[in-house]
């Protein structure tokens, strides 16, 4: 694998083997010394130009039990603050001999410019980029999904059939389109909820139903209900009339929670806005998948680097 930039180019073949090689991963978790040799002698540099400590501390975290040499770059106070490009910082980190740069920018396209540009030779991994995608946040809920329905027998499978249904802020969202596009790769079935105000204006191409009721999306008993976060920091209108009448309408409360199938599961990719999008009781409660998610993520991401950094940079750029 050369970089991980979107889902949207993902195999089938290929996600499966990113989840199963997660899996080896999570296995080592639970061993006295969870530390593996795998990539001693890599530097791995994480560039945020966006604030993120739930993704940043799992790729620190990922990169660290794998052995690699972890150096963490943070816009706010750095040369980017004053002026400094995208192309001299990546020439910087080229001098620096980073093998792997894993990047979050509020620009969509931000890590597929770096990754085309020649500036660096690296294996480029993509932590977010503006409202275009966020792969490993997508990887990780499938593999949370593929664990909790199947359990022991989750290695090799996919997730045929499994009804998915994501409610909240799809228009801002790079966790939706990310999950949208590995979801359908992997066989689920996607449904989108959200008011018609928060939905991008062309739907054509998603391989997604859409509705704009969650209390009619609940009916029909899905598998998954995935609630996303109203990210009111990329709104520049009002959306909605109110955080009340949004809850109201599009939350998950006690009395929605209660009417999901016994089996079904809830989902969110953190961090969480309790009594907007969620209730403490959703949240907390033995159907939420919160947690799992945050301990899933820093196994997955394990895979990611390991699949870019285990093999030959030079055998890898003729692939």
């Amino acid at each position: 694998m050369r970089h991980l930039l979107s889902t949207k180019t993902l195999t089938r073949d290929e996600a499966i083997e990113i989840l199963d090689v997660a899996e080896d991963m999570a296995e080592t978790q639970f061993r006295e010394v969870r530390k593996l040799p795998t990539l001693r002698g890599k530097t791995v540099v994480n560039l945020f130009f966006e604030d993120s400590t739930r993704t940043r501390i799992s790729f620190e975290a990922a990169a660290k039990r794998l052995s690699a040499d972890v150096i963490t770059f943070s816009a706010k106070g750095s040369s980017v603050s004053k002026g400094e490009s995208l192309k001299d910082t990546a020439q910087t980190l080229a001098a620096m001999h980073a093998d792997a740069v894993v990047i979050r920018h509020s620009a969509s396209g931000a890590p597929q410019t770096l990754a085309d540009s020649g500036w660096i030779d690296a294996g480029i991994l993509n932590a977010g980029d503006g409202t275009h995608e966020h792969p490993t946040q997508a990887l990780l809920d499938a593999f949370t999904m593929r664990k909790r329905l199947h359990g022991e027998r989750s290695r090799g499978r996919a997730l045929d059939g499994v009804a998915v249904t994501i409610v909240g802020d799809i228009l801002h969202s790079r966790v939706a389109r990310s999950n949208v596009w590995l979801l359908d790769t992997l066989g689920a079935e996607v449904t989108l909820v959200a008011p018609p105000t928060l939905l991008p204006v062309d739907l054509g191409p998603w391989p997604a139903t859409v509705r704009y009721d969650l209390d009619d999306a609940i009916a029909q008993r899905p598998d998954v209900l995935m609630m996303l976060r109203i990210q009111s920091e990329r709104m520049r209108a009002a959306f909605f009339p109110n955080s009340r009448e949004y809850s109201r309408r599009w939350g998950l409360d006690d009395e929605r929670l209660a009417r999901l199938d016994p089996a079904s599961i809830v989902m969110h990719p953190g961090p969480m806005n309790r009594g907007l999008e969620i209730s403490s009781g959703a949240a907390d409660s033995p159907r939420s998948t919160v947690l799992e998610q945050v301990a899933n993520g820093v196994s997955v991401r394990m895979a990611a680097l390991y699949l870019l950094l285990s093999g030959d940079r030079e055998e890898s750029t003729r692939v």
